[in-house]
């Protein structure tokens, strides 16, 4: 198995634009990002994570609540956001970047051991969990090499590319190795993830049920809680998966 510096990177803005300020709206008196950063310190794999946030005013909130936590913040472009990871990655030292967005406060350690675990042990330039995904919407990760996001950084070109960071790798197979981690069930369907006013209520109950008795609840805890309570899952099921911006 490949061994190297794993560094992940959260991709948070306050300018979202489903629902602005997302990333500060409390959950049971935090702020949802704090919450979701708690989650992501209990990986085994990363040896550093870091918020990569916007250079402009609006974002000076989330480097604020990085300090309070202490958690690293790199600042950069707001919508060159492949630039904003190279040159977060660069100064982190890494050598495999873990690609996370700042919208998903049910992040799950476990999961994304897996994947990492999954990718080394594979030898790939870029591996993920959702292409396609197994897990619901929220739990979304990939990983790359520094080598690869080097590259896209040099040669991508289209104004997509740029803002969405890992297209250029993907959507060149003769050029990068790719492979995907896939759970044995299919719960694709869930909605995890924060785009919506619906998406923040269904995340508040979950906390609200589960972190007081279990503050490190898993994958496997929400889904008992959605067995036991089935009508949380229809406070945000009319939405599409990946209906909403990852431009974060």
């Amino acid at each position: 198995m490949r061994e190297g510096r794993v560094i992940g990177i959260l991709q948070a803005r306050m300018s979202s634009f489903r629902l602005p300020g997302k990333v500060l709206k409390p959950i049971l008196g935090q702020p949802m990002l704090a919450r979701q950063l708690e989650r992501l310190q209990w990986c085994q794999t990363l040896d550093g994570l870091v918020v990569a946030t916007s250079n402009q005013p609006d974002d000076d909130s989330i480097a604020k609540l990085c300090a309070m936590v202490g958690v690293d913040c790199f600042r950069g472009s707001l919508n060159n956001l492949i630039d904003r990871f190279y040159h977060c990655a660069l100064e982190q030292g890494a050598e495999f970047i873990v690609r996370l967005t700042g919208d998903c406060p049910l992040s799950d350690a476990a999961m994304i051991d897996e994947l990492v675990h999954f990718f080394l042990r594979l030898d790939v330039d870029y591996a993920s969990n959702c292409r396609p995904p197994t897990l619901p919407d929220g739990l979304d990760a990939e990983v790359f090499t520094m080598e690869a996001l080097a590259t896209a950084w040099r040669e991508s070109l289209s104004p997509f590319e740029r803002e969405h960071v890992t297209p250029f790798i993907i959507n060149r197979p003769e050029r990068f190795t790719i492979a995907n981690w896939e759970w044995f069930s299919d719960f694709s369907w869930l909605r995890w993830t924060v785009d919506e006013p619906e998406d923040f209520t269904f995340i508040s109950k979950v906390y609200e049920a589960l972190y007081p008795s279990k503050p490190d609840f898993g994958f496997d805890d929400v889904l008992a809680l959605l067995k036991k309570q089935p009508c949380l899952v229809e406070i945000n099921r009319k939405f599409q998966r990946n209906e909403g911006s990852k431009i974060n």
